[in-house]
């Protein structure tokens, strides 16, 4: 077993599992949910997920050779309150997520420490990574709890229900029972 290799394996899983969060939170939600703000200096998912997509599309294009943050993002327009579709908001947002899993997939062990930039600043590719993981999780439990909100009672849980702690453990350690 090669630590670096089984890193890659993990990490891709973790960004598979944040982004399933926030694909099962927009599943759930109107074309007017998207858009919903709770006032002018608040973030719509629409523009969430327009940012996340600008994003993984500036950091993991060309990811080993060319600074993170590329020329032609205009990081401002990313929170512009435009109109755009459910559908082409998760297609803009497929387009960042397909970018960073090909990135990703493409890594190997001996990548991990090697240096990239980031607006001008050095980092390890395993420092890189971690930093874009946090930033993404952040960003999708933000998505996740307007969604949560915007649902209230009809709200569909993307993990164990309350008050059902105890029969998932219980299932859990049958499943697992060795």
């Amino acid at each position: 077993m090669n630590i670096g290799t089984e890193y890659l394996k993990i990490v891709i899983e973790r960004f598979k599992s944040v982004k399933a969060l926030g694909d099962k939170t927009i599943e759930q939600l109107s074309e007017e949910e998207i858009h919903w703000r709770m006032n002018d200096y608040s973030n719509s998912i629409a523009i969430i997920a327009k940012h996340l997509s600008g994003n993984m599309i500036s950091r993991w294009t060309d990811f080993l050779h060319s600074d993170g943050e590329k020329p032609d993002r205009n990081r401002e327009i990313e929170f512009a309150d435009d109109t755009i579709s459910k559908k082409e908001m998760i297609l803009n947002l497929e387009k960042g997520w397909s970018v960073l899993f090909k990135t990703l997939e493409s890594l190997n062990e001996t990548d991990l420490l090697k240096d990239i930039y980031i607006r001008g600043e050095k980092h390890l590719v395993i420092d890189a990574i971690e930093r874009q993981l946090a930033h993404y999780s952040y960003h999708i439990g933000q998505i996740v709890y307007i969604g949560k909100q915007l649902k209230g009672d009809n709200w569909e849980s993307l993990s164990i229900p309350k008050g059902k702690s105890e029969s998932y453990l219980q299932e859990m350690l049958k499943k697992h029972k060795p």
